[in-house]
């Protein structure tokens, strides 16, 4: 690949643009990260991150500034909100397939502010705040994009531009295309408060789904936080949804107890399932949100937007070095899109279907498979190599 500027530029300065640079940049790729933010952003919504996500950060160092953060959860519960607890899986069953046999729970913004440390170490990094992408060019030899800070507009060039800019990227809509798939009617509203749950539920563990034909929710404990997520009608405003008075109601619909919640965090977010119609145009390259979203349940998004991280970097470094034909590049829309697709959409399209179940036959089913599988330590396996995104990996060969 011919080279004019002997630069990436990255757009969007979240968790899957600070790996992207960060990786380039240890490979020895000079990177631009344009994020439009002053600095860091507090952002609750991811948390999870799965075995395999771990193992393919190791090299890195990801993976132990995570661990030096992060809470370990070894077991995962589905819950019925009548019946309690009913299955757990434990992820030591995965012993034998990845080096981290468990979820590893850390918020999202307290890896980007570990990444953006590492990144400031680095030569040849330069990060860009408070710019944001407002439009993009490309020829068959340069990337031309367009910022806009304090006012000001310029033009940035470089060799590539990765467009990690989330699920409103500026960069797949100046590409034109197309995000398929569709939006919830409900929103999902996240609350996290410093209760310990725990000690008022001792049957739960540090990651629970709870089955409710009228509310489900998902009950996640991070570091210094119990995290909360539950749907919210299509007829309830935003604000009403967030409203004291109604997250209370809530969190006591969970657990009653005297008194109120402390509620340290509260946002409320729609929720799509949704894929890139492609991750290339040219030398612009689509990962993370800008690629592909889904909702929450199981913990996938972040966590697949890294693996586009792993995938891509690894061939972007060898081309770059001249170690690999520029035609590898070619190899990771096909890679990773259809996984998106098949598994990360269709796990968690399946995992909200199981837990909003209205119908009492097909949900009393759905519950009496689980207790089956979690009975079983080769179903529970099997079971576990598709929760964690193992079995996804392995066959698209990012792992063995």
């Amino acid at each position: 690949m011919e080279r004019r500027h002997d630069r990436v530029l990255i757009a969007g300065g979240g968790p899957v643009g600070s790996t992207v640079a960060l990786l380039l940049a240890r490979a020895g790729v000079p990177v631009t990260l344009i994020e439009r933010e002053p600095g860091m952003v507090l952002d609750y919504r991811a948390s999870t991150f799965h075995p395999p996500t771990l193992d393919l950060l190791e090299d890195s160092g990801i993976s132990a500034a995570l661990l030096a953060m992060g809470l370990i959860a070894p077991t995962v519960q589905m819950r019925d909100r009548r019946a309690g607890k009913v299955a757990e899986f434990d992820l030591s069953l995965l012993r034998n397939d990845t080096r981290h046999p468990y979820r590893l729970q850390c918020e999202q913004f307290k890896l980007v502010d570990w990444l953006y440390g590492a990144l400031a170490k680095i030569a040849g990094v330069e990060i860009l705040f408070g710019h944001e992408v407002t439009g993009l060019a490309q020829t068959a030899d340069e990337v031309a994009v367009e910022v806009e800070h304090d006012g000001a507009r310029k033009t940035l060039k470089g060799d590539i531009l990765i467009g990690c800019d989330g699920g409103r990227s500026t960069i797949r809509k100046a590409l034109d295309v197309a995000f398929e798939g569709f939006t919830y009617p409900e929103h999902f509203l996240v609350a996290g408060t410093r209760f310990d749950f725990r000690r008022a539920m001792p049957d739960i563990c540090s990651v629970n789904y709870t089955a409710d034909p009228v509310e489900w929710y998902l009950l996640l404990q991070i570091p210094d936080m119990w995290r909360i997520v539950l749907p919210v009608e299509e007829n309830v405003e935003p604000d009403d949804a967030m409203s004291e008075q109604r997250m209370q109601a809530s969190l006591h619909n969970i657990l009653p107890r005297a008194g109120g919640y402390e509620i340290a965090v509260r946002a409320i977010y729609r929720v799509h399932q949704r894929v890139a119609g492609r991750y290339r145009a040219g030398r612009v390259f689509l990962a993370g949100d800008a690629a592909h979203l889904n909702n929450p349940l199981g913990g996938m998004g972040l966590n697949g937007g890294l693996h586009d991280a792993v995938s891509l970097c690894g061939r972007l470094a060898r081309v770059w070095h001249g170690t690999a034909d520029a035609a590898i590049l070619d190899e990771y829309e096909p890679q990773r899109r259809p996984e998106a697709v098949n598994a990360i959409q269709a796990i968690t399209a399946r995992n909200k279907r199981l837990l909003e179940e209205r119908d009492p036959a097909v949900r009393a089913r759905n519950l009496e498979d689980l207790r089956h599988t979690a009975a079983d330590p080769e179903r529970a396996r099997r079971y576990l190599l598709d929760a964690t995104m193992i079995s996804s990996l392995r066959r698209s060969a990012l792992i063995r």
